[in-house]
C-alpha cells in the first residue's frame, strides 16, 4: 500500500510536541505527496518504486511544495469545517511539511530495499532492516496513541489543539 496511515502516528507525536508551531494537516499532506511516485510505480509496474522522491533532495523539494500549498489549503479547510485552531502560520506549515517528508524517508528506508535515501551523498540503504517491520509499525502506532492522548488533553484544557 503506497500511502500508509501508520506514518501519521509519529505526526501525532510531533503535533503533541510542537503544538501550534506544527501543522498535522500539512504533515499528512506531505506524506501523501511523498507517495505519489510509488503509486505511479505500482500502476506502471516499475522495478523501483521509491526513487528520487525518497531521497534527501526529493524530500526537500516535496517538503517545500507542501509547505507553500499547505498553509492556504489548511487554513481554508479549518475555516470551512469551523475547527477551533490557533492562527495558522508559515512556521507551522513548513515545520509540518519538512518533518513529514524527512520522517517519511526515515520510516520507509527501514523497510524498502529499493531506496537510496542519502543520494547523492551515498548510494544504497544503510537503514534497511535496522528494526523489524513489526517493531516499526508498533512504534508508529504507539507514538500515534501517545500523541493523540496529549493532543486530546491539550484540546480539553484550551479548546484548541
Amino acid at each position: 500500500m503506497p500511502i500508509t496511515p501508520l506514518h501519521l502516528g509519529p505526526g501525532a507525536a510531533f503535533k503533541a510536541l510542537g503544538g501550534r508551531h506544527f501543522s498535522f494537516m500539512v504533515f499528512g499532506g506531505s506524506q501523501a505527496l511523498m507517495d505519489i511516485e510509488p503509486l505511479i510505480g505500482i500502476l506502471r509496474d516499475w522495478d523501483i518504486l521509491h526513487g528520487y522522491t525518497h531521497t534527501l533532495p526529493g524530500a526537500l523539494v516535496i517538503g517545500t511544495l507542501a509547505g507553500f500549498i499547505g498553509k492556504p489549503v489548511s487554513h481554508m479547510a479549518l475555516k470551512w469545517l469551523a475547527i477551533p485552531h490557533y492562527p495558522f502560520t508559515w512556521l507551522a506549515s513548513f515545520t509540518g511539511a519538512y518533518v513529514g517528508v524527512f520522517s517519511h524517508i526515515l520510516l520507509d528506508a527501514v523497510m524498502h530495499p529499493d531506496m537510496s535515501p542519502w543520494w547523492p551523498i551515498a548510494s544504497g540503504n544503510p537503514l534497511l532492516g535496522i528494526v523489524s517491520i513489526d517493531h516499526l509499525h508498533l512504534s508508529c502506532l504507539l507514538t500515534g496513541v501517545i500523541g493523540a492522548i496529549v493532543i486530546a488533553l491539550r484540546f480539553k484544557a484550551h479548546g484548541r489543539a
